[in-house]
């Protein structure tokens, strides 16, 4: 995951803007200082390189620290304008003796407020969110050690959130549920452990007028994409949509114990606790249990639209259309994998083929007709693509650091169990 292999991803997903991550790291930003070159206001691209990918600089930071008698575990992303910046920035850890060459993403002692106020002193363009918002060990509403609410973690700088991330255990329906959430953006992004893990959540943004609408990602500026998030009206940019995981397929979508094999959906946990009937500990509440505990209003079908577009891409609104819509996807290589029979080397093969003399994997997965993967890649690909588009694939929910399993491809016994009727069941 060094830039270079990062851009290369972003070219083959059909990404043209990523963050480098990281830049905390006092080595990691000497790279980013040495490879990246800035080519508009807060955006970057590599030096001699062809690739078309540009960056924006954000890290993630861990804070682990007691408040309310309770140890509170919050990652925090934060997104700046400048080299200059980072650099201040860090200082400014250092200076409380934080350790930024343990990890990528350091821990820090620092409350999430008290974070937030030393960026905001620094440079009051510097952009702070909430990373993966719901997961149970290490975020704002985690089940183990977050706050019930965004005031109760920032106090009175709650103003300067604009935004959360979805992670990859919710999507927005969950979080349309949660009223302080209702005037603030949803964003998602990939959380990338490996380039072809990028781009398995994304935000898309798109002109915000007509005026705007030949804009250019070369003359994208880092006030473009802060600006849309912040949903100011001026802005050129605003978000489009997102890009999602099916939430089943997280690792924290129910409740459960993997060292004992116990695994709850929603009703269950309700009706049976949180305590393990195995060993007798806690179990690790799940996401979806922890956005009912604090939901105040549980949405049903009604209350949601279901559109199609004109390649069948099923995007989801609320009904009244005032958020930001989403569409669920399961990236190109794991489709691959079960379209060729769970052979990682012949879907490999078949990834490499498609992106190659074909198109991006975005391309492919939000834009091509039915009939242009069928004649690239196959019918198989192209009906399973169809159905993925539909919302019509199956996950067998991921619990307790378990990730979900997804099946395009369905049983007898699954036939019934789609991902749209699951998620009508339960919200």
């Amino acid at each position: 995951m060094d830039l270079n292999e990062i851009a290369g991803w972003a070219d083959r997903k059909g990404i043209n803007l990523v963050t480098t991550g990281d830049w905390t790291h006092p080595m990691w930003l000497r790279e980013i200082t040495q490879k990246l070159e800035e080519t508009s206001a807060g955006i970057y691209s590599l030096k001699k390189s062809i690739s078309k990918a540009r960056f924006v600089l954000t890290t993630e930071i861990s804070s682990i620290y007691t408040q309310g008698g309770i140890t509170r575990r919050v990652h925090n992303l934060i997104f700046s304008p400048s080299i200059t910046i980072c650099e201040k920035i860090i200082k400014q850890l250092q200076n409380r003796s934080c350790n930024l060459m343990s990890d990528g993403r350091p821990i820090i002692g620092l409350s999430s407020k008290q974070l937030l106020e030393l960026i905001l002193t620094v440079d009051k363009n510097v952009f702070f969110i909430p990373c993966h918002a719901w997961t149970p060990w290490f975020s704002i509403f985690g089940s183990k050690s977050g706050f019930n609410s965004i005031n109760e973690c920032f106090g009175d700088l709650a103003k300067e959130i604009y935004a959360v991330e979805t992670g990859l255990s919710s999507d927005p329906i969950m979080n349309w549920q949660i009223k302080e959430l209702e005037n603030r953006s949803i964003v998602s992004f990939s959380d990338a452990h490996s380039g072809a893990k990028l781009g398995r959540e994304a935000t898309v943004f798109i002109p915000n007028s007509i005026s705007n609408f030949k804009f250019q990602i070369s003359n994208l500026t880092y006030s473009d994409i802060v600006d849309a998030i912040k949903q100011n009206p001026k802005s050129k940019l605003k978000i489009g949509y997102t890009i999602e995981f099916f939430p089943e397929e997280g690792k924290y979508h129910w409740t459960g114990h993997r060292a004992c094999n116990i695994r709850y959906n929603a009703k269950e946990t309700k009706k049976k606790g949180i305590v393990c009937p195995v060993c007798h500990q806690s179990l690790t509440v799940g996401v979806e249990n922890r956005v009912l505990d604090l939901s105040e209003k549980l949405l049903t079908s009604e209350d949601l639209l279901f559109i199609q577009n004109k390649v069948g891409l099923t995007f989801v609104y609320d009904k009244q259309k005032r958020r930001k819509p989403f569409v669920s996807l399961i990236p190109l290589l794991e489709i691959l994998n079960e379209v060729n029979g769970g052979s990682p080397t012949k879907a490999q093969r078949a990834y490499e083929e498609l992106i190659n003399n074909f198109a991006t994997e975005f391309e492919i997965l939000l834009r091509k007709n039915y009939d242009e993967i069928a004649k690239a890649g196959g019918e198989k690909l192209a009906q399973a693509i169809k159905i993925i588009r539909e919302r019509k694939a199956y996950v067998d929910p991921g619990y307790d650091g378990v990730f979900g399993v997804v099946k395009i491809f369905k049983s007898e016994n699954e036939q019934k169990k789609t991902i749209q009727e699951k998620q009508i069941n339960l919200f």
